[in-house]
């Protein structure tokens, strides 16, 4: 089954005659939400704002409690008058895969990718949606980029915003949110996104602004609060300040604590280093992609200072923080509603919402 590539209306209203768009972003422990207005020197961020969900509501992409999180997909749309969105869909359950087709147009590409599904998505295809876009010919054939889903997962959560009142104008899979949100159109540099969340660190590899590889660790920035918080015996919050102000970086008398960070966030450099080696050699070799040339971290858990200079020295290429505002109006002309580390939470919220702004 085809994902309906345009979920929004064909023939749609101009943009000036259409309600704002939320962008909302449901994750294993909260759920983000965004809205965007178009200000006298471009687009800006007009409203931001989460809710904690439930413990157990969502876990590993599958929604355990439709009511608990339509609840609070409700309330927060709600609080901030938005009643239609675009949604993202997990990468965790995604199947991102590449192909060649024959044929000269989108309707003859989907027929000749549906009779392949089972080679790239281990599901039985009447159980599989998809969605694909063109990135290039291959000799007489046309290139694709693919995602697959299992339609349970979108079925889900169409459920849970269906009961939240929310009409959707779009669904996506975060792969392609993220990148939207931290990266300008057409850039053409292969760049490693590495989105560290709560519990665990997603990597996604983008070509021309496509994503072309990605994966998830199941660790994530709560692994460091627990070290800091077995290392000082302290409350949850208590460590969560301890680790924003110390981060890695070295300093007198805090030897202890440093070697207690270290043996944990080692664990996720390595892990990220084996994927990025596995792309700099065998994809690039034998897919003939570029090499990754810079890093960018996203995430709740991407501010923890010095953490882009242990990452860099480890992965052997530039690390930044990434800019959720980089296809926003100049700061000079607006302030954001949030600051620069809190925003970082919201890359794929604010992709989501770029949709209609950002091709």
């Amino acid at each position: 089954m085809p994902l309906p590539r345009f979920i929004s209306v064909n023939f749609a209203p101009p943009r000036y005659l259409t309600l704002p768009t939320a962008g909302i972003d449901v994750s294993a422990s909260t759920i983000k939400l965004v809205m965007l207005k178009e200000g006298t020197h471009g687009i800006e961020l007009s409203a931001v704002q989460e809710a904690r969900l439930p413990e157990g509501a969502f876990t590993s992409a599958d929604i355990n409690d439709i009511g608990a999180v339509a609840k609070g997909i409700s309330t927060l749309a709600r609080s901030q008058g938005a009643s239609i969105a675009n949604i993202a869909l997990p990468e965790s359950r995604t199947y991102l895969f590449e192909t060649d087709v024959a044929g000269a147009t989108p309707a003859e590409w989907s027929i000749a990718l549906e009779q392949h599904l089972d080679e790239y998505v281990p599901l039985p295809p009447s159980e599989v949606a998809y969605d694909f876009m063109q990135a290039g010919k291959k000799g007489d054939q046309t290139h694709l980029v693919a995602v697959g889903y299992a339609r349970r997962v979108i079925e889900q959560s169409l459920e849970a915003f269906d009961e939240a009142g929310i009409g959707i104008r779009a669904i996506e899979s975060d792969l392609f949110s993220i990148p939207r949100a931290i990266l300008k159109p057409g850039d053409p540099s292969t760049v490693l996104i590495i989105d560290i969340g709560r519990t665990t660190t997603k990597l996604i590899v983008v070509a021309n602004c496509i994503p072309r590889y990605a994966t998830t660790l199941d660790i994530g920035g709560q692994a460091l609060t627990t070290a800091v918080q077995k290392h000082f015996g302290v409350t949850e919050e208590e460590a969560k300040r301890v680790k924003a102000e110390r981060g890695l970086v070295a300093t007198d008398g805090n030897e202890e604590y440093l070697a207690a960070m270290l043996s944990t966030v080692s664990a996720i450099r390595e892990e990220i280093a084996r994927r990025l080696d596995y792309w700099q050699t065998r994809g690039v070799a034998g897919g003939g992609h570029e090499p990754v040339s810079r890093a960018l971290i996203v995430g709740g858990n991407a501010t923890v200072k010095g953490l882009p200079e242990y990452l860099a020295a480890g992965l052997k290429v530039p690390v930044d923080l990434g800019d959720v505002f980089t296809n926003f109006a100049s700061r000079d002309h607006w302030l954001p509603p949030i600051d620069y580390t809190e925003s970082l939470a919201y890359a794929t919220a604010i992709g989501l919402a770029l949709r209609q702004y950002v091709s």
